[in-house]
């Protein structure tokens, strides 16, 4: 009995001392974000006789259309190694539907943002050659679940809407490196689209 507990105290002792670092502090290691990989940026262009227009996207992104209805149409442009979604909306101008009226209800989605965000950045995108007027709002803050949102339209028949988010809890800081590369591949998503 007497060797069995000797035994088990200098098991103790050399656990204890074997754990230690020497200096006798401890100092925990600091939170780290995960890393992510980000795919090279490669385009090409979506063209359907579904849709009044075309556009080019990333090729690590799928596109889906959700709804096809006469007059509006939904799509996912899903980037499915981020759990990320632009979805996208078209509308057919005329009648009661107006550039205005769509401008204003793309603007509220924007605002109910508003209270979770820390900065609201927007921009305007004028292609006069191809009718292509825009507008992009950048989101910032902690908690935003929709970082980037932009319309687009022609003035006159086509209005197209479109809201970036990610399906996870936000965390602005970890998922910024993501935010910023969506971001860009929706920026040339407004800067190659064609009015057919």
């Amino acid at each position: 009995m007497k060797n069995r507990i000797l035994s088990l105290i200098l098991i103790a002792t050399f656990g204890i001392v074997g754990c230690s670092n020497g200096d006798g502090d401890y100092t925990p290691k600091p939170s780290a974000f995960y890393r992510i990989t980000m795919p090279e940026k490669d385009y090409k262009l979506y063209d359907t006789n579904i849709l009044p227009f075309t556009f080019e996207y990333p090729e690590y992104s799928q596109i889906k259309i959700k709804r096809n209805d006469n007059d509006v149409k939904f799509l996912d442009l899903t980037f499915s190694q981020f759990n990320g979604t632009v979805f996208l909306t078209y509308k057919t101008l005329g009648g009661k539907r107006t550039v205005a009226g769509e401008a204003d209800t793309a603007h509220q989605m924007v605002a109910i943002h508003y209270n979770m965000a820390s900065g609201v950045h927007e921009q305007s995108y004028n292609d006069y050659d191809n009718h292509i007027y825009a507008n992009t709002y950048t989101l910032k803050g902690k908690s935003i679940a929709s970082t980037y949102q932009f319309w687009a339209t022609d003035s006159t028949k086509h209005f197209l809407r479109g809201a970036f988010y990610i399906n996870s809890n936000p965390n602005y800081d970890s998922l910024q490196p993501v935010y910023d590369f969506i971001h860009q591949d929706i920026v040339h998503l407004i800067e190659t689209l064609k009015w057919k």
